[in-house]
């Protein structure tokens, strides 16, 4: 007992020191975080992660401010032609998620992807509409990009969600084999466009038969996620749903 609470003493102290020489700020709002604080945002900027909704699309998870069941892209018969049936998030891209998406993205955080993928984690119970998943796989990046990058950030959410929920992870089946470069320019249609063939499967027999769950940091038109499930349920993908931190409407 002594020797756990003196092992405890000492890591606390560490951090102190550390929190001392390099202070810690919340990545949502920029104030100063507790020498003990464990995540990464304060607790205003945390309670700011709030669900997509009340009133979202069926089909791909946007907020419907004048209600609905369904989205102006996603109503009728249009819903048949995506092979990506549903989307969802676990929080809507604001000024509270963005700093983390952003932090992860581009900053060479990798360190806030265990935190969001553990509020993915903590409210993937929430969406039923989810369940059944066999195999969880993240949105690849090309290999030129990741080189740059120095990891995919879909693979560490996907990774930090799968060791919450105990989901089977694939990372190596799904690949990106075009370089569709940013699609933060591009509208809709555009982006369907850029992504169509940019992914491919690379071991047909490890998703035969089986609901995929994507990974994916964004939900902005989908046309990423679409362009994934495409390539799944051409390679015998019984079923393609998608999960994303945050949902941008």
């Amino acid at each position: 007992m002594l020797r756990s609470n003196f092992k405890t003493y000492l890591y606390n102290a560490g951090q102190y020191i550390l929190h001392v020489l390099f202070p810690r700020v919340c990545f949502g709002c920029g104030c100063d975080l507790a020498w003990n604080a464990r995540a990464p945002l304060c607790p205003t900027c945390e309670n700011g992660l709030t669900l997509p909704g009340p009133l979202i699309c069926q089909r791909c998870g946007v907020v419907l401010k004048s209600g609905g069941a369904h989205c102006f892209h996603c109503r009728g018969s249009k819903a048949d032609k995506y092979k990506c049936k549903i989307i969802r998030s676990a929080c809507n891209f604001n000024e509270f998620s963005r700093g983390l998406v952003h932090a992860l993205k581009y900053q060479g955080a990798d360190y806030v992807a265990p935190y969001m993928g553990g509020v993915m984690a903590h409210r993937f119970g929430m969406l039923t509409e989810l369940a059944g998943v066999n195999l969880v796989i993240p949105v690849p990046l090309f290999g030129r990009r990741q080189k740059k990058r120095g990891y995919n950030q879909s693979e560490l959410l996907a990774r930090a969600f799968c060791a919450k929920t105990g989901l089977a992870l694939d990372t190596a089946t799904l690949v990106r084999v075009r370089d569709t470069g940013s699609q933060t320019k591009l509208g809709r249609a555009a982006r369907v466009e850029n992504m169509d063939g940019a992914f491919d499967v690379k071991n047909t027999a490890a998703v035969k038969g089986k609901t995929v769950l994507l990974i994916d940091d964004v939900a902005t038109t989908g046309s990423t996620l679409e362009g994934c499930a495409k390539a799944l349920r051409l390679a015998g993908a019984k079923r393609v749903l998608a999960y994303t931190f945050a949902r941008e409407n």
